[in-house]
């Protein structure tokens, strides 16, 4: 044990010498990054090459309801009720209502169900409409390292496509499913969007995480739902940089948001704009010929909203609007 703890405290040494600076972000091949978590917006010193623990992820993945989802709804905002994959009376004896439109939430790294992200997106969803909020809690595979944590976002987000399906088995339409998920949830609810062969209405992903994301195909695309949006808010540092989706927003040009003298704030205003636009959908954005346009602020096409709830938006292209320091943006 003293062997692993001076081996653990030279690896962290090492890695402070080769990294000092939290504001220097992340570019591809960095060893070593500082990421936040979604809980508290703490910085994290990350290693890219810890390795990843294919064994926890194996175990947890294999079972979808070793993740928690939980529902609300206006007859219960406050407090959850808790819906079990495979288990029809747990579904069928809450306030569930498969009329409605079902919104889905999914946090990111360091995250878990009751954090800010998801009280912000439950609170404005259900005062914009009547509608079932269920919230997915992955927080015991999302509170490992980084690395693990990176390797497991596409199982997970295929467990959440696997109870979205069961959930239309029992009654629910594609027609009415909005999948959000923010950072690492980003590319998760993208994977669950192509669970369900890409029959979702709307996937939205906000700032999906950048960090060890520029290889391989789990990433979020626009083949994951019949329309997906992203909204970027930290390109430089932390969030995926490419537009990937139906319809890209890069608000004030998709980093350093306005108000904002950290990174973790950037990244985390995707969330914040999401919630404010579903209340009162007022941040309209100019369409971009391209992502460099966006950035430097060039774009004078015509307006489409960004963020809100509207299950049946079509517009695609690269979009930039100019917000606010303050809420509502």
């Amino acid at each position: 044990m003293k062997s692993f703890l001076l081996l653990s405290l030279a690896i962290a040494a090492c890695a402070a010498s080769v990294l000092k600076d939290p504001t220097s972000g992340y570019k591809d091949g960095d060893r070593y990054f500082y990421f936040p978590g979604d809980g508290d917006d703490t910085l994290h010193l990350v290693d890219a090459e810890e390795p990843v623990d294919h064994e926890y992820i194996e175990r947890y993945t294999r079972n979808p309801n070793n993740n928690d989802y939980w529902l609300y709804t206006r007859s219960n905002p406050l407090h959850a009720q808790e819906l079990r994959l495979g288990d029809a009376n747990s579904v069928l004896n809450s306030n569930f209502d498969f009329s409605k439109v079902t919104v889905f939430l999914a946090h990111g790294w360091n995250g878990n169900g009751r954090n800010k992200m998801n009280g912000l997106l439950t609170e404005a969803f259900l005062e914009n409409d009547d509608v079932n909020v269920i919230v997915l809690d992955w927080s015991e595979l999302a509170n490992r390292g980084y690395t693990t944590a990176r390797q497991g976002t596409a199982e997970v987000g295929r467990g959440l496509g696997q109870f979205v399906n069961w959930l239309v088995q029992l009654g629910l339409s594609y027609d009415r499913v909005h999948l959000v998920g923010f950072s690492l949830g980003g590319h998760l609810v993208g994977n669950a969007g192509r669970e369900t062969g890409s029959l979702a209405a709307r996937v939205t992903a906000l700032d999906p995480a950048g960090p060890l994301w520029g290889w391989g195909r789990d990433h979020i695309a626009k083949t994951d739902g019949r329309y997906v949006e992203i909204i970027h808010t930290n390109t430089d540092f932390l969030g995926f940089q490419d537009p990937c989706g139906d319809a890209d927003f890069y608000p004030n040009g998709g980093s350093g948001m306005p108000g904002c003298w950290t990174n973790s704030c950037s990244h985390s205003r995707a969330y914040e704009y999401m919630a404010s636009t579903v209340k009162h959908n007022h941040l309209l954005a100019n369409e971009c010929a391209n992502y460099r346009e966006a950035s430097r602020n060039r774009c004078s096409g015509t307006t489409t909203p960004m963020g809100n709830s509207d299950l049946f938006k079509s517009r695609s292209g690269i979009f930039r609007v100019n917000t606010g320091r303050n809420y509502p943006y």
